[in-house]
């Protein structure tokens, strides 16, 4: 088993912006690929039309993160997928880290980020944990230690939009493990 802060689930443009942001704030993430459950789920949702022009912006944006993730040695596992996601036992929900099952092994991670690639596993996991509204949905995610990045409406969110969402998270899972802890560390090994 492996124990890190957090875990990303999607190595794309979300999943690096987040992994960049951790960084800067002094966190450890491990980043895997789409959530690919072992039991057949619906197609991914659509992205939408985006411009050249825009996707122009995205391709450089993915170019510079990267360059960053490579010169910072993050930890990128595209081709690790995450098949299993569970609560782990415990008292507080703060207190009770996730476990991310992939064929390489178990990660476990005291928060998580899905990127648009794993909404609808998302869905699946907060009506596991019993969040079947939208009313305060950012709360409900937030205090169980789930983020999401690069999903915005109907539609594909801007570039600068996935940017400001990924500097979000990171800020408020800096905070709460500082909050937790006293300060920042991973979970034991």
């Amino acid at each position: 088993m492996e124990s890190t802060t957090t875990i990303v689930i999607g190595s794309g443009l979300s999943g690096l912006a987040v992994a960049a942001e951790l960084n800067r704030q002094g966190i450890e993430a491990i980043v895997v690929d789409s959530f690919r459950p072992l039991t057949p789920s619906a197609p991914a949702p659509a992205t939408g039309s985006i411009s050249l022009e825009a996707l122009s912006e995205r391709t450089e944006i993915l170019r510079l993160l990267e360059h960053y993730a490579r010169r910072n040695e993050l930890d990128i596992r595209p081709a690790t997928c995450a098949l299993e996601l569970t609560r782990t036992p415990g008292t507080l929900p703060a207190e009770r880290p996730w476990t991310v099952q992939t064929a390489h092994g178990t990660l476990t991670a005291y928060s998580i980020v899905f990127t648009r690639g794993a909404l609808n596993q998302l869905r699946r996991v907060l009506r596991s944990v019993g969040v079947h509204t939208s009313r305060d949905f950012s709360a409900a995610m937030h205090s169980l230690g789930l983020y999401l990045v690069g999903v915005g409406g109907m539609v594909a969110p801007t570039t600068h939009e996935i940017l400001h969402q990924a500097k979000r998270a990171g800020q408020s899972i800096s905070a709460r493990g500082a909050s937790r802890e006293g300060g920042f560390a991973a979970l034991p090994a």
